[in-house]
């Protein structure tokens, strides 16, 4: 079996691989999730700052009954009910993110001795062309083409 980090370790079932497969397959979408959750971060943040370009504009244009409204009624409002969106990231990652990084985490360290992505290996395994440079097995292969530009 030797030191490969994308071996299976012996006694490790097919089911127990597509198991952990799916599970980290879950955890992935979890992230991109919460890559949506910082894009709502900012992109509220963002419009929260342009207000006060508003503001001024409606003031400069001679509508400040205007230019207060905003202020007052949108400028620093809450998202929800006494939260601005950092709260939302950051009660997002207590409850759940990082709860189901641990859970995937210890499943991976206890079932498969540490050993991530054992699916995404072996399909790799079954999916690349033998001895084509561009298919190489890893990084260090024999034949493997290195990369160009900074990764060299």
């Amino acid at each position: 079996m030797g030191d490969d980090p994308y071996r299976r370790p012996e006694g490790v079932s097919d089911e127990t691989v597509e198991a952990l497969g799916s599970l980290s397959k879950a955890l992935e979408t979890t992230e991109c999730a919460r890559g949506h959750l910082f894009a709502f971060h900012q992109l509220t943040g963002s419009a929260d700052f342009e207000l006060d370009r508003a503001l001024e504009l409606l003031r400069a244009a001679g509508h400040p009954e205007w230019a207060e409204r905003v202020r007052t009624e949108l400028l620093g409002r809450n998202v929800i009910p006494g939260h601005w969106t950092f709260q939302i990231v950051e009660a997002y990652d207590r409850t759940y993110y990082q709860a189901f990084r641990d859970l995937e985490r210890a499943a991976v360290d206890q079932l498969a001795g540490g050993r991530g992505h054992l699916y995404e290996a072996e399909l790799k395994e079954v999916r690349r062309t033998r001895d084509h440079p561009d298919h190489a097995s890893r990084p260090d292969s024999p034949g493997a083409r290195p990369p160009d530009g900074p990764f060299t």
